[in-house]
């Protein structure tokens, strides 16, 4: 009687930083993960790379000029291994600018829903923070102001919802300021893993009204816009009028259109995006924040999404993932110049251009 043959395994290491380990490192992903004949092996980063393995995928959300040498050292040794992602790729989301301007390069079929990004514009420099006029940048109060890098650290999540000129002065540029939009407090954070797309609901900024600006403070600080508990704090009645169940998702197949588009223009495949309904409009959706690498285990049946992605990496089932062959980034510089989206038809804004120069070096993606 012929044995069969051993179940082929994979290796997949990963590099993340101690918090995200523990987060994302569940004992429950490890034993799916190795039933499907894939394990998951921590890469020693005080330790170079190139003696580690070897791998035939690496998994990192890492940064810093060394790391990115060794990945492409490490390419170079092991060709065949697949890197996800690309540093040059991640490093798109670690600028509020060059991030959304990602989304106007999404084109996609869409009758009855449009999306776009807030308005918004970045200052620079501290002495035009309070003479800065907003109607001049087609913004109004209250407006949103998010630290212009977006690297995952504590600063980056320091942000002020700001009500009137005294809130201004409290901003330290570099600093985006981007137009605060009514969405009935809830907002869709919708996650991507491949091809796989999973939308949920979480507590967002309470609406602001426009006769009530002259009664608030300068400003509000938050964290995160899901993460409100100042806002808790003050609106507690606020959230008690609202529920959350009753907000109705946007549809499913236009998130997922968004979410290849997004795909194919950063060449990332694990991220997600904030999405909030415009009251005003109410088929009318904005995309306020990518994240590279969230935090996946918030997320229903994440060990069996992730394994199922593993395996078709691995096994090249996934034929968006281009094959995950190697690119050269071609240099260019982007500017933001409007706030465009899917369904409308708006001139352009007002806004302080950011030139993003990549680097021409070979990446996998």
């Amino acid at each position: 009687m012929k044995m069969a043959e051993p179940m082929r395994r994979y290796s997949v290491g990963y590099a993340l930083a101690p918090k995200k380990q523990a987060s994302f490192i569940q004992v429950s992903l490890v034993n799916l993960a190795k039933e499907r004949g894939i394990d998951l092996i921590k890469i020693d980063t005080d330790k170079p790379l190139i003696d580690q393995g070897p791998f035939d995928c690496v998994l990192h959300k890492m940064d810093g000029d060394d790391w990115k040498r060794q990945l492409k050292e490490y390419g170079s040794e092991f060709p065949q291994a697949l890197i996800i992602d690309s540093p040059e790729a991640i490093e798109r989301l670690h600028n509020r600018i060059s991030m959304l301007q990602a989304v106007g390069e999404v084109e996609i079929d869409c009758e009855n829903a449009s999306f776009g990004i807030p308005k918004q514009t970045v200052i620079y420099d501290a002495k035009m923070v309070s003479g800065i006029n907003l109607e001049n940048e087609g913004l109004k109060f209250p407006v949103i102001a998010k630290p212009l890098v977006a690297d995952g650290s504590a600063k980056s999540h320091k942000m002020l919802l700001v009500f009137n000129k005294d809130g201004l002065r409290k901003l330290k540029p570099p600093i985006v300021l981007q137009e605060f939009v009514n969405h009935g407090a809830v907002i869709f954070k919708v996650y991507v893993v491949g091809d796989y797309v999973k939308s949920v609901k979480r507590k967002s900024l309470p609406d602001v009204k426009e006769d009530g600006l002259g009664r608030l403070e300068s400003y509000l600080p938050f964290s995160q816009v899901s993460n409100l508990n100042n806002f808790e704090k003050n609106d507690d009645k606020y959230y008690k009028l609202m529920n959350l169940e009753n907000a109705e998702f946007p549809p499913l197949s236009f998130l997922t259109d968004i979410a290849r588009g997004l795909r194919r223009v950063t060449k990332l495949h694990l991220f997600n995006f904030d999405v909030i309904r415009d009251d005003s409009v109410g088929n009318r959706y904005l995309i306020i924040d990518i994240n590279y690498f969230p935090g996946y285990a918030k997320m229903p049946n994440y060990e069996r999404v992730l394994t199922d992605f593993f395996w078709d990496v691995l096994n090249q089932n996934d034929k968006s993932l281009g094959s995950l062959k190697k690119v050269h980034c071609e240099k260019e510089v982007r500017v933001l110049v409007g706030n465009s989206g899917c369904g409308e038809d708006e001139g352009t804004l007002p806004v302080s251009p950011l030139k993003i120069e990549e680097n021409e070096n070979p990446i996998q993606v």
